[in-house]
């Protein structure tokens, strides 16, 4: 089964030690984060939450001389039969071009950073990963851009109101890639009212 678990050993964010690879989905659901009772999750446990209410971006880990295969296939048969807008995304090259193979109707994408803490430190490895991946999407560290490797609409988190994060969209935006449209009324002050579901208050 796939789990929510970021790091590859259990003892920064548990009170056990250990690869978490070495413990079983069923142990791992039995372990809580560090002072707290909530328990180490599924991604089956998220979808069941989520439900649709929003997008869902999935990023599968990866390292050097780690067989993706396995992790693919947990998070492909968890997503069989969600219904919720979704995709995957790694830093690993191989990961999309297995989802591209073996699950082509799952939107699948390569995470690009060009700092130490990435893979593709210079360009030919860049040039191979997409190469390899043929991404339907590239998520690229904001620190690198705006940058040659980059085409088509560019989505930037940036700041706007009171600091808040928002995504905008630099480039024409396909049809294919809306998933919903909502009106956007003012109020008597001349702010948009957002829909309920954006969790975006006036």
């Amino acid at each position: 089964a796939a789990m929510l678990v970021h790091d590859w050993e259990l003892d920064r964010l548990t009170g056990v030690t250990g690869p978490t690879a070495s413990y079983s989905a069923d142990e791992l659901a039995q372990i809580a984060f560090l002072d707290c009772e909530h328990k180490l999750a599924q991604l089956a446990d998220l979808l069941a939450l989520v439900d649709g209410k929003v997008p869902l971006l999935i990023e599968i880990k990866s390292r050097r001389r780690y067989d993706v295969e396995e992790s693919c296939i947990a998070v492909r048969d968890a997503l069989k039969n969600y219904r919720g807008a979704h995709a995957v995304m790694s830093f690993d090259p191989r990961v999309s071009r297995w989802f591209r193979r073996n699950s082509p109707e799952t939107v699948h994408g390569l995470v690009i950073r060009e700092d130490e803490k990435g893979m593709t430190q210079k360009a030919w490895q860049r040039h191979f990963a997409l190469w390899l991946a043929r991404p339907d999407f590239v998520a690229y560290h904001v620190m690198a851009l705006p940058n040659p490797m980059t085409c088509g609409p560019l989505l930037r988190w940036e700041p706007s109101r009171g600091g808040q994060l928002f995504p905008h969209i630099y480039g024409p935006l396909p049809s294919v890639a809306v998933v919903r449209a909502d009106p956007l009324p003012l109020d008597a002050a001349g702010h948009h009212l957002f829909p309920a579901h954006t969790g975006v208050g006036p």
